[in-house]
Order: structure tokens, then C-alpha cells, then sequence
């Protein structure tokens, strides 16, 4: 037998990755069955192969060698060779490159990895505490005291009902309709903010542009007329403060809009832009191929031309000079950056937007676009460098919204559940993985409800029919029990929960525009609204839950439960905190309760409470709770210390 586990730290330590000039060690298991002639670890960084030997430690049967990690960030590749009488043999990762266990092969196997970060990489602490809220302006809330809405384009079409369906289905469709929500409506209703629990306002764009989803800027240094002005922004961003609330903008620097004041194919600004003019100075920002009618854009959509985000001219506007945009506004008010479509930005971009906006304000967060593991994303061909300490804080985690989904809905079981989450574990470094911007909804994505209510495939349906599809009332409570469970392990997992403006009300709807509907104000779910204030308020007030050691525990078909603690009164990060454990198991079987007991060896406590059942309590015997677990429950259960029983 060879056996070697990367996800235990008997095999590899430290566990994960590794900060640069850290010492690693690595052991791997050899039955004398085998009788190795040699052992060898071959390490790859991308320029240079290592071979080092390793020898036989205190058993017999382990093998082990230690190395330093490289003085520059880097991701490491390795796996082992082993020589005997009748061959070579590897072993390396497995077939999913999750890492943890892998297998023998007779040929040169898929490769772990390690990823090296650099030893000061650091991520703004407030925002590992935060629980963020993502609201697209238009549709979240009308401020104005009269409630009207003016049109600030002739060919606007203004909703004259809050509840109507967004527009769809039009070949000339260009996301023109508004029902007028704006900065006024989100400053009236920081108090309900605040009172669910959230510390973090991540907002669409609202800078000027012609559509209602501001990915098309028209112009960085003004608020959309439609959303507000200047002063508005900054009364947000006092009035959230006031209320514990920080503000993060959205920016939008692959792309400009077609009718803006740097591109100005409609000729609405007066400027001379890139379209109209050779000689315009933002002529050099653009792509043509044939001016002015052929150029580069976005995905291919003519309302939206790419820009060279590394042309001087341009990145003095965005980044460099005094009076920068990415300056400006976090001198405004804002406290960070959620970088849209950050594959597309070139890597020196990111690395001089995260200079700037840090000598801006040092604790600024910067997060990235980035739909699938961060720490080793190929885009364009190019192996990117998002995590390894001077480009990105965070990303958006939709891998964490794709492995929580698919074990909800059966596509996964428990088992391969915790290899998906301990693969992001390992390769993410800590400061980044408690960092991450953990989503179930976005505005790209259909609402968790719809999804989680077990809906048709969109392909099976008429764009009518997805445009004014409803769950039955059988299969809307199956979502609101889903709907739970998602949140449960939102917000007890490492890193910052998202929630998408009105999931936490029941809103409904498949992707784009449907996805962004308004909010239902005063015909919300409101047993699903106090759901979330209380589980909220569970991980806001447990130290344990944000920042404390993470580590999953039984795992199998329909269970899966993990554990968070915090001793000697430090979390993982060595900031003080108050200790506790957490023990969180969740069944999302449908049909059948199950039993299940874990060992638990990081608390010393009698009993376990339940933190949103103050009647149930489990008794821990010989360091081992055994407990039974309804269909489609999640139990969150701690300690004397972490539940406050004294």
C-alpha cells in the first residue's frame, strides 16, 4: 500500500498554503509490501524541476523530506516517484485534482498543489467579520419622499407598477426600463439593514450610464441622475457608518459604454470621444480595427467597446493620478472595490489598482470577479496570480454557491462535498479563504429560490413562461426549507456571507432580468426574513463562526457537519477573540431523519446547545455527541462558552 493524504497535516505541514521562506515537511506511508529502492518528491514551479530524496523516518514505513518554499509567490506542483525491483511507480493527485487522498499510478500522475503567498499578505480584518448585502440599485428601494421616478433618456421606459415584471424579450432590448430605485432608497432602509444583521453594502454600479444595470459607464466621476448625486453617496456612506455599515462600489474598468464620455457613439456627451475622432485623447483607450465602426468590445456587444486598461493615459484616470476614480471614491466614503470581469484585467492592473486604493486607506478591501478557483484560474492562457498577495483580498465564491447547490439538490454527497470545500481550503491562503464572498445569489445567477424550489430547466419552458414562473406552494415550501440550510452554512462557514437583495424575503425568478425583480416591500416572506435576523445574529455574536479554526468533520451521502473553535482566546489569525466551538451537521435528506455521532475533542463543555433552539442541548460523553438530525434540519451547536450559558 502508498498512501499519502494532503489534506491531513501528518502528510503535509502545514496544511495549505504556505507563506514564502516557510518550511514545509511532507510524509508519505510505503508498506514494506512494496520495498522501495528509493523515494523520491519531484516539485515543479512552472521554470524549474526539484527532485529530493526522502528518507525513512521514525516508522519504517514513512518516508519524509523537508524544503523551503521559494522567496517569490508561486504555486509549487509536486508528486512522488517511487523506484523498486519492478519498476516505478507515482503517486500523485486524483483524477478530480481536489487533493487530500490521491492514488497510484503506472505513468507520471496529475500533480498537488501548494501555493506559496507571500509572508505579509494581508486582508482588511472588519471584512472576514462582515456579512455583505449585494443590492442592484433600480430595484431594491424608491427614496423619494413623492415616490416619482424621471426619465433621464427620451426612450426610457418607466414602470409605473413596483411589481411588474422587468422587461424581456425584445430583439432591441437594452436593458432600458426602470422602476426607480436609488441611493435614497437604500439610505432609508439602512435601519432594516442594520436590524438583519448586515455590515457590508456591496452595490451594483451607480455610476452614470445609460443602462439600468450601470455596466456600461458613461462617465466614473458622477453618480447615475437616476440613482442620485454626489451628495446622496455620501450621506449612504455617513449614514452606514453610523450604523456600522460599510460601502463597497463596483467598478467597472474592462469596459466602457458605448454612449459615454470617453466613446460617445451617440454624440450624447459633449466631448469628442474615441468614436468620433482619430485625434480624440480617448482615441488611445480604444481598439478599432476599422474606426469608428469596428472595434473591440466586450463579449462581443457593440454598446459595450473594451479599453487598453494599461494605456497610460487611461490608467492615470482610473488608478494613478491624485484625483484617481479608484482613489476618489474611497475618499468619498467608500471602503472598497468589487473589480467586475477581473479575468480580463491585465495582472499589472489589479497589482497598481491594490497599490493605490491601499495607500488610499489601508484597510480598503479588493475583491475580483472570478467564477472558479482563484489560486490556480487560467484565463486567456495565462496562469494568474489573483491570491498570492499583491493583487486580490477576495472573490466572488461561486465555487462555494456551485458545492453547496449540488449537495442540496443531490448532485454530490456529503463525502464529496468536503473534498470540494477542503480542495478551496487548501489552495486558497488563509487570509484570502476567510475573506471570501460567500454567494448563493448574485444578479448573474437565478434566485436561490427558484433554483432551490426544484424549478424546470429554463430550456423546457416559453421565455412567457419563464418570465412569469412561480413555485407551487408544495415546492415553494421545499425551497424555504432549502433556502435555511443554504443560509445555515452561509453563516457558519469561514469567509463573508452575501446575501442577494431579497433572497432573504422569498423573491423568485430565473437569470437576467428576472433575477432582478424589486423587492417585494411589505409582501415579504416574513417567517424567512426572521430566519435570517436570527441566524445572522447567531454568527454575529459567535467569534468562533467568522474567524475560528475550520475543520470538516463526518461527512457521508446525505450528512455533512464540520466544527469551529477558538482557544486560548486568539482566532487563526492570532486577533483576540472570545473562545468557543461550534458544531454544525446539516441533513438535507428530505425524507428520513438520520443519527449520527461525532467525536469532538475541542471543548471541554457537558453539553452542546442548540443556538436557535434554546430547549434542545446534546450531552457530550467521552468526547463524543450523538444526536439525531430531522430531514432537511442544520443544527448549530455550542458550547457553554460560545452559546454564553454560564
Amino acid at each position: 500500500m502508498i498512501y499519502y493524504n494532503s489534506h491531513n497535516p501528518f502528510y503535509k505541514s502545514p496544511f495549505g498554503a504556505v507563506k514564502t521562506d516557510e518550511q514545509i515537511k511532507v510524509r508519505i506511508r510505503i508498506d514494506t509490501a512494496v520495498k522501495p529502492q528509493s523515494v523520491s518528491l519531484r516539485i515543479w514551479t512552472g521554470e524549474n524541476e526539484l527532485r529530493i530524496k526522502m528518507t525513512q523516518d521514525y516508522d519504517p514505513v514513512i518516508f519524509s523530506c523537508e524544503f523551503r518554499a521559494p522567496a517569490e509567490p508561486v504555486l509549487i506542483w509536486y508528486y512522488f516517484i517511487i523506484e523498486t525491483r519492478s519498476g516505478t511507480k507515482y503517486y500523485g493527485n486524483n483524477k478530480a485534482q481536489l487533493g487530500g487522498e490521491g492514488k497510484v499510478y503506472e505513468y507520471p500522475p496529475d500533480s498537488y498543489q501548494i501555493t506559496v503567498y507571500k509572508k505579509d499578505y494581508k486582508t482588511p480584518d472588519w471584512f472576514k467579520d462582515g456579512v455583505m448585502y449585494q443590492i442592484f440599485v433600480d430595484r431594491f428601494c424608491n427614496g423619494n419622499e413623492d415616490g416619482s421616478v424621471k426619465a433621464k433618456e427620451s426612450d426610457y421606459k418607466i414602470h409605473e407598477n413596483w411589481d411588474e415584471i422587468p422587461e424581456y424579450g425584445h430583439e432591441d432590448y437594452r436593458a432600458n426600463d426602470f422602476f426607480g430605485g436609488n441611493l435614497k432608497g437604500v439610505i432609508k432602509k439602512i435601519p432594516y439593514l442594520k436590524e438583519l444583521g448586515i455590515s457590508v453594502i456591496y452595490l451594483n454600479p451607480i455610476f452614470e450610464a445609460y443602462s439600468n444595470h450601470k455596466y456600461d459607464t458613461g462617465d466614473y466621476t458622477k453618480i447615475d441622475p437616476m440613482f442620485g448625486d454626489m451628495d446622496d453617496f455620501r450621506e449612504l456612506c455617513s449614514k452606514a457608518k453610523e450604523n456600522g455599515i460599510s460601502i463597497i462600489l463596483d467598478g467597472v474598468f474592462n469596459h466602457t459604454g458605448s454612449n459615454s464620455l470617453y466613446f460617445n457613439k451617440d454624440g450624447k456627451y459633449d466631448s469628442v470621444g474615441a468614436y468620433q475622432s482619430v485625434d480624440s485623447k480617448y482615441y488611445p483607450w480604444y481598439s478599432f480595427t476599422n474606426h469608428p465602426e469596428e472595434y473591440e468590445c466586450w463579449w462581443g456587444f457593440k454598446t459595450l467597446p473594451n479599453v487598453n486598461e494599461i494605456e497610460g493615459s487611461f490608467e492615470d484616470f482610473i488608478v494613478f493620478s491624485s484625483d484617481s476614480i479608484v482613489k476618489r471614491w474611497i475618499s468619498e466614503g467608500a471602503s472598497g472595490w468589487r473589480l467586475d470581469v477581473a479575468d480580463e484585467l491585465p495582472e499589472k492592473f489589479i497589482r497598481d489598482i491594490r497599490r493605490e486604493v491601499k495607500r488610499e486607506n489601508s484597510d480598503a478591501v479588493i475583491i475580483g470577479e472570478v467564477w472558479e478557483d482563484a489560486s490556480n484560474k487560467v484565463s486567456y492562457g495565462e496562469l494568474r496570480s489573483y491570491l498570492l498577495g499583491d493583487e486580490l483580498d477576495s472573490v466572488m465564491n461561486y465555487p462555494f454557491r456551485s458545492i453547496l447547490l449540488s449537495f442540496l439538490h443531490g448532485g454530490i454527497d456529503g463525502e464529496r462535498f468536503k473534498q470540494e470545500i477542503y480542495s478551496q481550503h487548501e489552495n486558497y491562503p488563509p487570509e484570502s479563504f476567510y475573506s471570501l464572498m460567500n454567494l448563493v445569489g448574485s444578479h448573474d445567477r437565478a434566485r436561490i429560490k427558484t433554483v432551490l424550489g426544484e424549478a424546470p430547466v429554463e430550456y423546457n419552458l416559453s421565455l412567457h413562461e419563464i418570465a412569469n414562473y412561480k413555485l407551487s406552494e408544495d415546492k415553494e415550501q421545499l425551497a424555504n426549507k432549502n433556502i435555511r440550510l443554504a443560509a445555515a452554512v452561509q453563516m457558519t462557514f469561514p469567509g463573508v456571507p452575501s446575501i442577494y437583495y431579497g433572497d432573504e424575503a422569498g423573491m423568485q425568478g430565473y437569470k437576467d432580468p428576472f433575477n432582478r425583480g424589486t423587492y417585494p416591500w411589505g409582501n415579504e416572506d416574513k417567517s424567512l426574513v426572521k430566519w435570517y435576523k436570527d441566524i445572522i445574529s447567531v454568527r454575529n455574536g459567535t467569534d468562533c463562526l467568522r474567524t475560528g479554526v475550520f475543520k470538516l468533520d463526518y461527512c457521508a451521502n446525505d450528512i455533512i457537519s464540520y466544527i469551529r473553535y477558538i482557544r486560548d482566546g486568539k482566532d487563526v489569525f492570532g486577533n483576540p477573540k472570545d473562545d468557543g466551538f461550534a458544531l454544525v451537521v446539516l441533513n438535507r435528506s428530505a425524507d428520513a431523519g438520520r443519527w449520527v455521532e461525532i467525536d469532538i475533542h475541542e471543548t471541554e463543555s457537558e453539553y452542546l446547545y442548540d443556538a436557535m433552539d434554546p430547549n434542545y442541548r446534546v450531552p457530550v460523553i467521552d468526547s463524543k455527541a450523538r444526536l439525531h438530525i430531522h430531514p432537511l434540519q442544520c443544527r448549530i451547536l455550542l458550547d457553554k462558552q460560545a452559546s454564553g450559558m454560564r
